[in-house]
């Protein structure tokens, strides 16, 4: 969950900025193939194209050197000291940076970094099969690479946008346009399950088994989170809303505005999967009380192996109090006929 390099202000009424803070996006909410060329290939139409993988792992504490050895795979006419790097620190998952030699950063590659055990909570495999899926819908940049901690893809024009902004009514009939749009990415003829329950029971399993369970005095215990879960589970089961293929992680750093093209898109798919279509768009407002409960397991689970400077643990707090204020609207809960 990084931001991409800065780029000039749109031609708007408004400007906006790479780096516009935002209340919802600062709290969070980041094997080689089976061909002999070291390259893979996502199953299923519509076909995409295979990702080169490289087997160089990039110390996330020193991530340039690394970098510019992907680089020199990537972009072997760049000449080495001509190659600009910009590091962005907003991230609370991943490490990102931007590698680019023209100033207007038409061909820019970002290199990401993944968290230090972030395998725990994202499938990797899962996060390439659905950027190459979404890129065959035109909905994602360019996939350039993977390598042994993280992939290097196409730097996507535009700014991120701030809660400000997707208050916007242009704005955010665009952000409805690209999340419809996505919504109907079909399942190749399979009949998709949604992903929250199997996520959200391992991420469950991991707070149970590894996690200091002292923490916080605010924290609820275990045996109130399995509760809770279990309640969760069958009472928005039974709403049997549809589901979709979902970003499920649509914090406003996540949408991208280019004004020259009149159109957003949507960036880190690390989540993405077939899901709720409520859970999408709860998420993106952030009233969703299953989003509340599994972005608090999320945070203690980066609490304890993070190595980036952020407050988890406030972090989960926060999001278990927003829980259990929604908690009461759930109940009352019914799909329209």
């Amino acid at each position: 969950m990084a931001v991409p390099p800065s780029a000039p202000p749109p031609r708007a009424s408004f400007h906006l900025s790479r780096h516009t803070p935002c209340p919802q996006c600062s709290w969070g909410m980041e094997e080689k193939a089976a061909a002999s060329a070291g390259c893979r290939e996502p199953p299923g139409p519509p076909r995409a194209a295979a990702v080169a993988y490289f087997g160089i792992s990039v110390d996330p504490d020193d991530i340039l050197p690394g970098a510019l050895r992907l680089i020199q795979e990537l972009r072997p006419h760049w000449k080495p000291e001509q190659v600009r790097t910009k590091r962005f620190t907003d991230g609370i998952t991943n490490k990102l940076v931007a590698c680019y030699v023209e100033e207007d950063m038409q061909d820019c590659v970002l290199v990401r970094v993944y968290g230090e055990r972030t395998e725990l909570l994202v499938d990797r495999e899962n996060e390439v099969r659905n950027f190459q899926l979404l890129r065959a819908h035109s909905c994602a940049p360019k996939l350039y690479c993977t390598f042994q901690n993280g992939l290097c893809y196409e730097y996507m024009q535009g700014v991120a946008l701030g809660p400000e902004h997707i208050r916007e009514p242009r704005l955010f009939r665009l952000i409805a346009l690209e999340m419809a749009k996505i919504h109907t990415i079909h399942a190749n003829g399979s009949l998709p399950k949604p992903t929250l329950w199997h996520k959200m029971y391992n991420y469950f399993t991991l707070v149970k088994n590894e996690i200091n369970p002292s923490l916080s005095a605010d924290v609820p215990k275990v045996e109130v989170l399995e509760r809770e879960l279990a309640w969760l589970k069958e009472h928005l089961s039974q709403l049997e809303s549809p589901v979709v293929f979902c970003h499920n992680d649509l914090l406003c750093k996540n949408i991208i505005y280019d004004s020259t093209k009149g159109h957003v898109r949507f960036i880190d798919y690390e989540y993405a999967g077939y899901n709720y279509q409520a859970f999408d768009i709860g998420n993106h407002f952030n009233e969703f009380a299953a989003s509340h409960f599994f972005w608090a397991l999320w945070a203690l689970i980066q609490n304890q192996y993070s190595t980036i400077d952020f407050d988890f643990l406030r972090y989960a707090v926060i999001r278990f109090n927003q829980y259990f204020k929604v908690k009461p609207q759930v109940s009352a809960l019914e799909m329209p006929k």
